[in-house]
């Protein structure tokens, strides 16, 4: 398939290595596997590198003195913990020396009624003020919302200082999807944040045409355990 949009007609290896935040997030993750996920997006020049919280310090020791950012997961993977947990994960994912949060949402605390948007609202806030400076990403796990409260999700996320609303956790039914991409957009934009809130599309994203997709629908960030699969396509591609 050519690549025939403007996004694609200047872009790079490098700059959609960049644009990839590549991840380790299975449960029988070993430490020569984080390792060599380190050394691999030391090597495409990746956004980061994505850990649960025990494999964080091999992490940050892996990727010191690099801009790779060592990131973790917080009340991963169904966000179904009290709101006190996640500040507390949050501390010390910071202090162990993580550099972004990907923190999952009570996904049923916010489909449960009217009280959804407030509640949302107060748990992402404490989050996002026990991280300071260091920018969180909240998985809203757009798989389990209709796409009104996908819209209200972002809205709440974007006004309660989220740097990025991320789409999925990769554990659920399905991943993200342009429409997701779309709807979050838009809801960020109605919200006025659009300059300051940005978009993570994640879950399982494993092609090249995939992430370009997802990219060119309004995502700044892809999540993904493909990542050197994906940039490989892109050179074999861009080659032809």
């Amino acid at each position: 398939m050519e690549m025939t949009t403007q996004f694609n007609s200047h872009m790079s290896s490098q700059t959609l290595a960049a644009c990839f935040d590549h991840t380790l997030l299975r449960a029988d993750a070993t430490p020569e596997q984080i390792t060599s996920l380190c050394a691999e997006a030391l090597q495409l020049g990746c956004a980061a590198v994505c850990v649960n919280p025990a494999y964080l310090p091999l992490a940050v020791r892996e990727l010191e003195g690099s801009p790779v950012l060592p990131i973790t997961v917080i009340g991963f993977p169904l966000g179904a913990v009290p709101a006190s947990w996640k500040v507390e994960e949050t501390r010390r994912a910071i202090d162990m020396g993580g550099r972004e949060i990907d923190m999952v949402i009570n996904v049923g605390l916010l489909v449960a009624g009217p009280e959804g948007a407030r509640n949302l609202q107060e748990e992402v806030s404490a989050v996002v003020r026990a991280a300071g400076e260091v920018p969180v990403k909240v998985i809203i796990e757009t798989a389990l919302l209709t796409p009104e409260l996908i819209g209200t999700a972002s809205r709440v996320c974007a006004n309660a200082g989220a740097a990025f609303v991320k789409t999925s956790t990769g554990f659920s039914s399905r991943g993200a999807s342009v429409d997701d991409i779309r709807i979050i957009a838009a809801a960020i934009k109605d919200a006025g944040r659009d300059k300051t809130c940005r978009i993570k599309a994640s879950g399982g994203i494993k092609s090249l045409d995939q992430a370009l997709s997802l990219i060119e629908a309004g995502a700044h960030r892809i999540g993904s355990s493909g990542t050197v699969s994906v940039v490989r396509e892109f050179v074999q591609r861009k080659g032809t």
